[in-house]
This record gives C-alpha cells, structure tokens and sequence, in this order.
C-alpha cells in the first residue's frame, strides 16, 4: 500500500530550498504550486521562443536591440500563462497523476485543492494574461487567443498519441510566432523557421524530462516520447536538437543576422550537444539536470541575437 504523500514536502522537481516551500504562507502554497512558481523552468522554456523571435525581428528591423517593453510583456505573460495551463493540466491529469510517484504530491492528486477551487484559480491567470495580450497589436492579440486551442488539447495528447511532446512543442513554441508578429504585426520566414526550431527543441528537452517517468508511465498507461523511442531515446534527442539548430539557422539566415547571431547558435547549439554526450548515463537525476539546463541553452542563443544588434549599431 502506497503511503500518502507529506503535504508540506517540496515536490520532487521542485527547486531545492525554494522560498514556495520555505516561507510562504501555508494556505498560499499549494495555489503556488499549481502555478509551478517553485518550478520556474516551465515558464523559461515558455519565454525563450518570444526572446528569440524578438531579437530576430530587432535584426530584421535594423533596431539597436529587442524592444524591451515586448520582452518584459512575454515575461510576464509567460510567467502568468504557463501557470494557467499547468493548472489545466493538473486538472485534467488529476487521476494519472496520482499514479505516478513524481506527481502524487501535487495539490489536486493529494487533496489540497479541489478541482473546483484550481479551477477559479485557473479562470484569474487567464484573465491576468488576456491583459498582457491586450497590450499588443491586434493581430498579436489573435494570434495569441488562437493557441489557446493547442493548450486545451494538449493534456489529453498522452492518452492519444505517443508523441504528445509534438503537440507540447506546438504550444510552447508559439512564442517564436508571438515575437515577430509583435514587431511586424504579421508573420514572415524568420518567424516559421524559429517556431520551427522551438518545436523540434521542445520535443527534444520534454522526452529527457520525460525519461524520468517512464516505469511510472507504463503501469499508468502515459504515452510519451521517451517511452516510444525507448532505448533510442538518445538518438532521438539529438535528432530534434541537430534540427533544432538548423531551422534556428535558417531564421538567422532569412532575417539577415551578422556574427554574434551566428555565435550565439554555435553556443546554443554545442550546450544541445553536450546534453546528449551526458545522457547517454542519464539517471532520473541527471535527466532533470539536463532537462533545467536547457534555460541557459535558449539564453545563449537569445543574448547571440540581442549582441548581434547591438554590435551592428556600435560596430
């Protein structure tokens, strides 16, 4: 028989000593959680397509650097909205999370909210985050609402298909749409082809999250991609992340980026390589360490582009 989980211990991918864990308020917590503020990677990863199409548009547009009012916009709307669709998530996925011993200790799973309660709690983020969309121009603003049919299919993808990180990628990625159209107020080239890169990318950092379930996943019937490819899992990573950087390449190309774009994707693109060099022992551990580690592979290749920028104004 399987004991109850401790409901003021840290979730097992939380951040160690995390403030949420430490010294917020007992009844606040387990709302905190839902939104995965002790989990800040989620919201990271959400963010970095917006940087990077940004800084794509501030070289297409011949600007000094990425216009700071989007970026701290896609901040905070990622921050807000990848909590409103972890709560989704977690309310859909309530009854498998509970099978998984990595996600029994969520709020829903172990009773510290109720769906109910997650779900008003879901109806505010969004409503925070139509205000942060608001502030764009209306194309942005449609473009936005429209991912929001991806976000609602997205936590039912693991009972469907065995590649719900595809439709995870989708999601998440939209941000390299969002980025440009912000700018431009419409899409071109550089902003299908770094959409595109985010979602072979997405693809490849979920599956080496996803290594960490894949026991758990069998005996609750979660599909996955780590799952899938099996004992070709790292091959497979380092499929996505070579495509990865080759589709990030054709936005550099199509937008015109100079030398630091190029070496800001040569950074990006050697710290994907060191990932698979490691995950070839990864234990549930190590693939957690990887999976976190793609926030300062993403900064590579947005602060590539931000410096791209400025040394074309002060070159």
């Amino acid at each position: 028989m399987t004991a109850a989980p401790d409901r003021d211990a840290p979730l097992p991918d939380a951040l160690s000593g995390h403030w949420v864990d430490t010294r917020a308020p007992r009844g606040l917590r387990p709302y905190l959680k839902l939104a995965r503020i002790e989990r800040p990677v989620g919201w990271q990863l959400l963010l970095l397509p917006c940087w990077w199409a940004a800084g794509l548009a501030a070289i297409a547009g011949g600007n000094t650097f990425p216009d700071v009012w989007h970026c701290l916009l896609f901040l905070i709307g990622a921050i807000v909205m990848r909590a409103a669709g972890s709560t989704f998530n977690d309310i859909v996925d309530r009854k498998l999370d509970a099978q998984v011993a990595r996600t029994r200790g969520r709020p829903l799973p172990s009773g510290q909210v109720t769906a109910k309660q997650a779900a008003l709690f879901m109806v505010g983020l969004s409503l925070a985050g139509l205000v942060v969309l608001l502030q764009f121009n209306s194309f942005t603003v449609w473009l936005g609402i429209a991912s929001l049919a991806i976000v609602a299919v997205y936590p039912f993808m693991k009972r469907i298909t065995n590649m719900p990180q595809f439709v995870l990628g989708l999601a998440f990625s939209w941000g390299g749409l969002v980025g440009w159209a912000a700018a431009f107020g419409r899409l071109d080239t550089p902003a299908y082809l770094i959409y595109a890169a985010a979602i072979a990318w997405t693809i490849g950092y979920d599956t080496i999250y996803a290594m960490q379930d894949i026991e758990d996943d069998v005996i609750a019937g979660i599909k996955s991609s780590a799952r899938y490819f099996g004992r070709f899992a790292r091959e497979a990573v380092g499929l996505c992340f070579a495509l990865a950087a080759v589709l990030a390449a054709g936005a550099i190309w199509a937008a015109g980026g100079g030398v630091f774009a190029w070496l800001g994707l040569a950074a990006f693109a050697a710290h994907l390589g060191w990932q698979v060099n490691v995950l070839g022992t990864a234990t549930p551990q190590v693939a957690l360490r990887l999976f976190r580690s793609n926030w300062h592979a993403g900064l590579l290749l947005a602060a590539g582009f931000a410096a791209d920028c400025l040394w074309r104004a002060w070159g």
